[in-house]
């Protein structure tokens, strides 16, 4: 099974690849759901295809937003750009898309994005038909109909494993746009309405607010709680989905690494040993560490219910936070170099978690600039700073403290 995740940027989509995915999916500057991630020009692109394809891995590109009339004439000359950069697929949601496609780009493999709705196994029946080499399935489909799908039609299905969930009907929302001007959702601009904070406001009492659950703040009533499907990893394994897809391409580099090397361990485990697999308690406290809604399986094996939601408050939660990546080990020295991205400081306690060795954790004894000056703290977004330690420790490795320590 291929373990799919998601790459806002170049350094994403290298964290990702380097902790252990098979494949990633990214965007281009347009055509795609993702407006304000970094994405990737047509040059940032082609390198990243060709850094995948060195390694082994594969890229796929989103192609899908429900384009209005202005989107089309630029999709052709777009379409043949992505063949000619070699990507490995191209998600679509729209059917004028996936004809254009078809008849542009007969040679590229097109998969057939979740925005589609596809949730019966005739209509991924239609789509395998019209030469769709991929599924991906709504997330209201369950376990149970994932695996009568995979049973009556010979298609790959793909479904999502982690993140995020949209509260809209396979992610379709019309929020965004009623609330701001000109910000489409089904076009890559959604400012994530469904996280605001409501209240009720009854016809014939203009500027009475009434909490629609008893709390000051009032409530959060679109507010889904995340995805996370590792307790149900063997049965998505026999419900015969081909990709696991992680949610997040505007999520940070900590969190894309964490749940990548998780989900990473979880999968090769269950191969090694599908009969003895077992969640590791280790998995469940990584999960903890990066920045989350509180977890939910979703409809994997029933209909969500009003535990599901967050109804209280819509901040997310962390035991720990990202502050430094390893640049590289001086054995000589014994000493670790690392780039800064948050403070740290001389007496706290860190950690590293590294792409394939287990997590170290090192209470800091003392910081070395550059030219060799000592500090008691690092205090300078990207500086180079050198930690004493013992233990080599893998290059991109991920440094971090428990978030109550500043």
């Amino acid at each position: 099974m291929e373990l799919l995740a998601p790459a806002g940027n170049m350094d994403k989509l290298k964290a990702a690849l380097l902790y252990g995915a098979d494949a990633v999916y990214l965007g281009g500057k347009s055509f795609g759901l993702r407006a304000f991630s970094d994405n990737f020009s047509p040059e940032e692109m082609e390198a990243a295809i060709a850094y995948a394809h060195e390694r082994g891995k594969r890229v796929y590109v989103t192609v899908n937003i429900f384009p209005h009339h202005r989107d089309l004439p630029g999709l052709p000359a777009y379409l043949r750009q992505l063949r000619d950069f070699h990507a490995d697929a191209v998600l679509v949601a729209d059917p004028g898309i996936f004809g254009m496609a078809r008849e542009t780009v007969p040679d590229l493999p097109i998969h057939i994005s979740t925005q589609a709705n596809t949730t019966n196994w005739a209509a991924v029946k239609f789509w395998y038909e019209q030469g769709a080499s991929r599924v991906v399935m709504a997330r209201e489909v369950g376990l149970s109909d994932i695996k009568e799908i995979h049973d009556r039609v010979p298609v790959e299905l793909e479904g999502f494993v982690h993140g995020a969930m949209c509260i809209s009907y396979s992610g379709r929302c019309l929020l965004s746009n009623y609330f701001t001007q000109n910000r489409d959702s089904n076009r890559g601009q959604c400012v994530q309405c469904c996280r605001f904070k409501y209240n009720i406001v009854e016809e014939t009492r203009p500027g009475e607010y009434f909490p629609v659950v008893e709390d000051e703040r009032g409530t959060y009533i679109f507010n889904s709680k995340d995805l996370c499907m590792l307790p149900y990893l063997p049965d998505m394994y026999q419900a015969g989905l081909h990709s696991l897809k992680i949610e997040g391409r505007m999520k940070s580099i900590h969190y894309v690494a964490t749940v990548v090397k998780v989900y990473r361990q979880a999968m090769d485990a269950y191969v090694a040993d599908p009969e003895h697999f077992s969640v590791r308690s280790e998995w469940i406290e990584e999960l903890e560490k990066i920045s989350h809604r509180p977890y939910t399986r979703g409809f994997a094996v029933s209909r969500p219910t009003e535990a599901d939601q967050v109804y209280s408050h819509s901040c997310n939660t962390q035991t720990h936070e990202f502050i430094g990546v390893v640049q590289e080990y001086d054995a000589a020295r014994r000493m670790v170099w690392v780039e800064q991205r948050n403070h740290f400081k001389v007496g706290q306690e860190v950690e590293f978690l590294q792409p394939r060795g287990e997590t170290v954790r090192l209470r800091l004894p003392r910081l070395v600039t550059a030219d060799g000056t000592e500090v008691e703290a690092a205090r300078h977004p990207q500086e180079r700073i050198g930690i004493p330690c013992l233990q080599p420790l893998e290059a991109q490795s991920l440094m971090r403290r428990r978030v109550r320590e500043k």
